[in-house]
């Protein structure tokens, strides 16, 4: 029959020293990771405070991202995305036109047609949005969808021209939140359209230019809302 041999002494508290210093180990960098989350939550609710505040700016556009946020969360779940997916279509939703703070104000609020230069200036909002968000790690992927949130199933949108499935779902979820919103909104170019008459142009350009069961699923999640005239 073996012998039961008993630990040193010594070696009994080194050990419990090591354990003991392990566990403070992990109990920094539990401090760490919450700190840093912190942070990077601060740091996103400072970008929504910018997009905030550009909107403000203009009485045309105020509330607008906060509506396109809201939508593209909820068309996303409509269309039963994973729910890491829904909040990144929601977070890049609320934050997509944040790069147009590198766009010249008289670019943004002209009353009228814009010229082939300030298209380009226009044109560069999804590239610069992308690039601002892209170093935080707590909103991986939300920069692709700012970037492609302009793309157009026929390939004529913007900055890449991608057409039909290479432009993310996501970003096809938020086009369409987009435009209804920029449709029911005035602009200085234009007053905001009722809301039946922005349903009807969205399923107009269902599939050419619009994610035909995104618009699908649009229109119903409006219809669940409540009477359109109130959407």
């Amino acid at each position: 029959m073996a012998t039961r041999v008993e630990p040193d002494g010594d070696l009994l508290v080194a050990y419990r020293r090591l354990s003991a210093a392990y566990q403070q180990s992990l109990r920094y960098a539990e401090d760490v990771r919450r700190l840093y989350h912190q942070q990077q939550r601060s740091i996103y609710q400072s970008l929504v405070g910018l997009c905030t505040a550009l909107e403000a700016k203009d009485t045309y556009t105020r509330g607008h991202s906060e509506r396109v946020g809201a939508r593209s969360r909820g068309l996303a779940a409509r269309l039963a995305l994973p729910a890491d997916q829904v909040e990144r279509v929601g977070q890049a939703g609320l934050l997509h036109d944040i790069g147009k703070i590198g766009v010249p104000e008289s670019v943004l609020r002209k009353p009228g047609a814009l010229d082939e230069e300030e298209w380009k200036a226009m044109r560069r909002h999804p590239l610069i949005g992308a690039q601002i968000v892209a170093p935080f790690e707590t909103l991986e992927g939300v920069d692709v969808l700012i970037r492609h949130h302009h793309e157009r199933l026929d390939g004529r949108g913007y900055p890449d021209g991608l057409v039909g499935a290479a432009i993310p779902l996501g970003c096809r979820i938020i086009a369409v939140a987009d435009v209804y919103d920029a449709l029911t909104s005035d602009r200085p170019y234009r007053t905001a359209w009722p809301p039946e008459r922005a349903v009807v142009w969205l399923v107009a350009q269902a599939g050419t230019e619009l994610d035909a069961q995104a618009v699908t699923a649009f229109v119903e999640m409006l219809g669940d809302v409540g009477p359109r005239s109130r959407l």
